[in-house]
């Protein structure tokens, strides 16, 4: 497994990150266990979860399961780097109450020790606010963090899906109080959604955050997914289904899947090959419902992705410029 520090910071992160935000409404308790033994066997040391997965009326679902298997000991806890994030309302659908979202002084006090007691855990290692909260000035989220911090509760804060302003805002806020401010970013970044290119990442490179993206086969749509479609192996729906529905985005995805059967590369492994060869990324996150999908992933790590084939990518997909370049001069 090859590692990397997280942003400006001195801890060393695989260049995958487990997600977890299947384990209990896609997977069984006993399988995600499964799945997390094997990410640990095999080096990934940074796991990320959020207090609401599991979703619904099971929100905290997740991070219980992932409290469950660090309960079996065997330096679990010690080996991993955990993540977890604030923002959503925990509140019983339809009774929820003010104050317990977004990121008030009072909530973010209040759910970290709700994630602490579902992990099972006395830290987290990275705290990460999971949203924007445009109600709640940065003074205030900082003053908050830095008393965690002096508790031993947290050790570190990110953010996810922050525009670029967002981040600067708050190291600028960060720096203004002697703080150490934001050290990642988790945002959507894959072949098919390049945007983040454009404001996000350079952000996060200037303030020196590690980016983490999620859903780098975006929603499945790059892990070949029109040849499993034509052998009748997935169904498609949701947001995959409409983006396949559009002729541009189809004829890209065919071009694309064309393009690695060309060269003998399986898709989703590609897509995530590519991830790792982007400036500031430090890893991608996985979220296998299986331990099947976890191997796949793994394989990722030993693929090398030649220029032509890179060059090729960029046709198929184009990023969208440098800022302001990409929409000025």
């Amino acid at each position: 497994m090859e590692y990397t520090q997280l942003g400006r910071t001195g801890l060393k992160v695989s260049r995958l990150v487990l997600g977890t935000m299947n384990f209990g409404p896609q997977t069984d308790e006993a399988t995600s266990h499964a799945i997390m033994d094997t990410a640990l066997d095999a080096g990934l040391n940074l796991f990320d979860t959020a207090n609401v997965y599991g979703w619904g009326e099971n929100k905290g679902r997740t991070e219980e399961i992932v409290g469950s298997w660090f309960a079996q000991g065997d330096g679990r806890r010690d080996r991993t780097v955990l993540a977890t994030k604030v923002y959503g309302n925990m509140g019983a659908d339809g009774e929820a109450w003010p104050n317990h979202d977004k990121l008030s002084a009072v909530n973010i006090r209040r759910a970290v020790d709700a994630s602490l007691k579902r992990l099972g855990t006395d830290h987290i290692d990275v705290y990460q606010f999971h949203h924007v909260d445009r109600s709640t000035p940065f003074e205030e989220i900082w003053q908050a963090v830095d008393v965690l911090i002096q508790q031993g509760k947290i050790l570190y804060a990110g953010s996810s899906n922050f525009p670029g302003y967002k981040i600067a805002q708050a190291n600028e806020t960060a720096a203004r109080r002697g703080a150490v401010g934001l050290v990642s970013e988790q945002c959507l970044y894959n072949l098919f959604e390049r945007r983040a290119e454009m404001e996000v990442i350079p952000a996060a490179q200037e303030y020196g955050l590690g980016v983490i993206p999620w859903s780098p086969l975006h929603g499945g749509l790059l892990g070949g997914v029109l040849k499993k479609e034509a052998e009748g192996k997935r169904r498609t729906e949701g947001r995959a289904a409409a983006t396949l529905a559009d002729p541009t985005s189809r004829a890209k995805l065919q071009a694309y899947e064309d393009l690695l059967d060309k060269h003998g590369l399986e898709p989703g492994e590609a897509a995530l090959a590519w991830l790792l060869t982007r400036p500031g990324v430090t890893g991608p996150i996985v979220g296998p419902r299986t331990p099947e999908q976890l191997t796949s992933a793994l394989r990722a790590l030993e693929v090398e992705l030649s220029e032509e084939v890179l060059s090729a990518l960029d046709e198929i997909f184009p990023g969208p410029g440098p800022s302001p370049e990409a929409f000025a001069w």
